[in-house]
């Protein structure tokens, strides 16, 4: 099994450049949010704003918090068997627990964090899902009330402090790709 490095943080850290960054190095990228969009279009639902909440509430009301971890799951494992994989929106702790569980060591959580007032002035600026800090303020409280969002940053295996530069930001995920590889040619 290769390597699945999850990607955790809140929302404006910079989870979706780091992931990109990554794909760049081959890993194949598997994007959770993705299941609301391939789900709503199965029902033949508008995807909007409103509707994709409504489908993320119902998936884990119908399959419990972890659920896309479990929709997910057998994507994973066949992704994990060809090469390094990135999971690029894992939230919750019971996602995580679900592929603590499956992945064991092969799974490596890293946790990306920024002070707030950054990464609300780089949600001011997004393209495309720009964000006021109004807005941002209370995504970020649903996230951590509603979806146990911290967890899975309070636990990972590694932090990357992204109140930098992207160059930084990378700079210290190359590192710990480099402890990642160190320490699994201990292991063998």
């Amino acid at each position: 099994m290769h390597n699945i490095i999850a990607i955790v943080g809140m929302c404006g850290v910079g989870k979706s450049s780091v992931s990109d960054y990554l794909e760049k190095k081959g890993y194949k990228r598997i994007y959770f949010g993705g299941i609301t969009m391939e789900k709503l279009k199965e029902a033949g639902i508008e995807v909007n704003a409103e509707n994709e909440k409504m489908m993320r509430e119902h998936l884990r009301q119908e399959l419990g918090m972890g659920a896309y971890a479990k929709i997910l799951l057998s994507r994973i494992k066949a992704s994990a068997q060809e090469g390094n994989t990135v999971l690029d929106g894992l939230y919750s702790w019971d996602e995580l627990k679900v592929l603590q569980e499956e992945f064991k060591d092969a799974l490596t959580v890293v946790a990306i964090i920024a002070d707030k007032n950054i990464r609300y002035r780089r949600l001011e600026k997004r393209n495309g899902r720009a964000l006021t800090k109004e807005e941002a303020i209370k995504r970020d409280i649903s996230e951590i009330e509603n979806i146990a969002k911290a967890g899975p940053i309070a636990y990972a295996d590694y932090y990357i402090d992204n109140n930098q530069s992207l160059d930084d930001c990378y700079r210290q995920l190359d590192e710990i790709l480099k402890k990642r590889e160190e320490n699994d040619n201990h292991e063998h």
